[in-house]
């Protein structure tokens, strides 16, 4: 099995934590965006879309992370605990998967795209009140449970923590206002695959991020 992915970017990183807590052997590739590694003929042919992640598993293409990593659960998990079998349990973390991937990560790469493609100096008003309603959001949910789909970790809380933490590099967490999202990134930073396959990458991209933008 072949990941195909870039440290910085929150949805590889996503990925490679989940294979990281299933113990699933990955043999990884790294994309230079800046040499345009995702634009040549044989990438384009494997993902159309030019993004990354990739997983490559025998005759299998996926490049989206969200389905990647319920896929790297269903067919080698030992057990259901990140994405339950349960109808309604799994509808939750499909729900905030889906936060991650309609709200969350857009709101991210929205400033992200225009520094790579424009040389963005400073984040519009808009793009910063975008996050700090995503912040809301989260925070919001968090208030009724530990976990983003309920009292146990899920996929979601994965796919979400590899966002945030470079979210925060655009516009810092304001603890006082959102105490339910700075305690569940304390707990979710302490988890040990996150520690070693989202804090590295994260690092990078906050570099990034920060020496780009002049001004917050």
């Amino acid at each position: 099995m072949k990941l195909y992915k870039l440290d910085m970017s929150p949805p590889a990183r996503a990925t490679m934590m989940v294979a990281e807590a299933l113990g699933v052997k990955v043999d990884t590739v790294d994309v230079n965006l800046m040499k345009g590694d995702h634009t040549t003929p044989e990438y384009l042919k494997k993902n159309p879309i030019h993004t990354v992640p990739l997983l490559e598993d025998g005759d299998l293409i996926l490049h989206d992370s969200h389905a990647i990593v319920t896929y790297l659960v269903d067919k080698y998990g030992k057990s259901d605990a990140l994405y339950p079998k349960d109808v309604k349990k799994r509808a939750q973390v499909d729900q905030k998967l889906y936060l991650d991937a309609t709200i969350l990560f857009p709101r991210l790469r929205a400033v992200t795209f225009l520094i790579f493609t424009e040389g963005l100096k400073k984040p519009s008003d808009k793009m910063l009140k975008d996050i700090e309603e995503a912040y809301s959001i989260l925070n919001s949910f968090l208030s009724t449970s530990k976990y983003l789909a309920g009292d146990q970790l899920s996929l979601a809380d994965i796919s979400a923590v590899a966002t945030v933490t470079s979210l925060v590099y655009v516009l810092p967490l304001d603890e006082a206002k959102y105490p339910k999202v700075t305690a569940w990134l304390k707990t979710m930073k302490d988890l040990p695959f996150v520690k070693s396959k989202n804090e590295p990458g994260v690092t990078q991209s906050g570099q990034w991020i920060t020496s780009s933008l002049t001004s917050k």
